[in-house]
């Protein structure tokens, strides 16, 4: 059984003993937790907290003992139900509430489930935050109501559709465009949360005909539930026999969007997020983010639309806290994640739909045509295993050294930009080893590209 307690909240397998697996123990701990970290950070004065969750079989129970242990801290729960990551999000400034709690594993696989944290701007807490909430969990340093001040319970079952009408009132959504481009879409929602909202979204925005499949929200995943190539065959299968417009993937809580061209081809990931870029920028010119993981197809398009591209460390809660800082109109992660700030600055495949579907109409092209006016690039992705006696940080200043002559990012990690590619070098937090992403305009090359660096590193070791 796996536990894994971080600053961005706790997440493991179903079970076990205290402290080895995620168990009614260990939630109740971290709930009261971040219940007393809400108190001294929130200053909109409310005393509500929002619960949602994805389909995993576990959620039940994990929101029955999240939201009895936020009432035993003296909060008010509105329980939102089956609700996608971003749902949850937005509900909890529409509750005007001091923050929120959504149960998803993301795309982990059905044993595990986790809490993810939100502030009251509906956002992921900050590492500082994050610390406090570990040490306040490690020490039980929290203090439950007395019984004339616990909290209440609600339920509001309304927030999907709520979403969706939140969509579509975004100013750069076409719904007529949409609807008179005549698509048909094929979907898989892997049998959790976009099984309810992705049908639903398509028909608001006008989608002639969704061919389905994996939407019924049981947790009852029929493949790998991360969104990636070799987990979507029947995906692909299904838009070349209905000879769909697109097709759609989405994870357990359905903050990633992947992308099926109507041949059947991948889209890519990393395209899903510089394609809607492209659209956003085109109407409002600005600025752009993404992790320093993500393609660089995004900064050409930014320069081509004479933006400025800034890259973040790994990890939403980085990434938004750059877009802020820069005031980008769009950015995410190359993991299909698009946050759009006009919505919320949280990742949103139902925002990245609803974006990508109006670019599609407007262009008037196939999904693959659209993906050719891209700049292609193709990235591998690498891993060293070390020993845990070996100085991971001291390999990463000498690489630094011998390539100073190149453009170099430090904020995490080690990136190293060449003129036809780039090699990005992360210590994993929870093992020794060493992440070596790579890419360039053929898969070949950033295969070299990465060959070159694994083999510096095992030199020096």
């Amino acid at each position: 059984m796996s536990l894994i307690k971080s600053i961005s909240g706790i997440r493991g397998t179903i079970g076990g003993r205290v402290g080895e697996g995620l168990n009614p123990v260990d939630i109740v701990r971290f709930t009261a937790a971040f219940a007393t970290v809400v108190r001294q950070i929130s200053v909109n004065n409310s005393n509500k907290i929002v619960v949602g969750r994805d389909a995993r079989i576990s959620g039940e129970m994990l929101s029955k003992l999240v939201s009895g242990t936020l009432m035993g801290m003296g909060f008010d729960v509105v329980n939102i139900g089956l609700a996608t990551t971003p749902t949850t999000e937005l509900a909890v400034t529409m509750e005007r509430a001091a923050g929120g709690v959504i149960l998803t594993a993301s795309h982990n696989p059905r044993q595990w489930n986790a809490l993810k944290l939100l502030n009251e701007k509906g956002e992921f807490l900050d590492a500082q935050q994050g610390e406090m909430i570990l040490n306040i969990a490690q020490t039980d340093d929290f203090t439950f109501a007395q019984v004339d001040n616990t909290g209440k319970y609600f339920e509001n079952f309304s927030y999907t559709k709520k979403h969706i009408e939140h969509v579509l009132s975004l100013q750069l959504v076409d719904v007529e465009a949409i609807r008179e481009a005549n698509f048909t879409i094929a979907i898989d929602c892997v049998n959790s949360v976009g099984g309810i909202a992705i049908p639903q979204l398509l028909d608001a925005l006008g989608v002639v005909k969704v061919e389905k499949i994996y939407c019924e929200p049981d947790g009852q995943f029929p493949h790998n539930p991360e969104p990636l190539a070799e987990h979507l065959t029947d995906l692909s299968a299904l838009v070349r026999a209905t000879n769909a417009s697109a097709g759609f993937a989405v994870d357990p809580d359905v903050d990633r969007l992947a992308i099926v061209c109507e041949n059947g081809d991948m889209f890519g990931e990393e395209y899903t997020l510089v394609s809607v870029a492209d659209y956003v920028l085109s109407a409002t010119p600005g600025n752009t983010v993404s992790n320093l993981s993500s393609t660089r197809a995004l900064r050409d398009v930014t320069d081509l639309h004479k933006g400025i591209y800034a890259a973040a460390a790994v990890g939403e809660v980085n990434v938004v806290s750059k877009m802020k800082e820069i005031g980008a109109v769009i950015g995410g992660e190359g993991n299909g994640g698009v946050i759009y700030p006009a919505s919320h600055y949280g990742r949103d495949a139902l925002v990245g739909i609803a974006l990508f579907l109006t670019h599609l109409a407007k262009q008037g092209k196939t999904v693959s045509e659209l993906k050719k006016q891209y700049p292609q690039y193709f990235i591998s992705k690498n891993r060293i295993e070390l020993t845990p006696e070996i100085d991971v940080d001291k390999i990463l200043s000498v690489i630094k050294e011998k390539y100073k002559s190149f453009e170099i990012t430090d904020i995490d990690g080690l990136k190293i930009d060449f003129a036809d590619g780039w090699v990005h070098l992360r210590k994993s937090n929870t093992e020794p080893i060493i992440r070596i992403y790579s890419e360039a305009k053929t898969t070949a090359q950033a295969e070299i590209f990465a060959n070159e660096i694994i083999a510096q590193i095992q030199n020096l070791i």
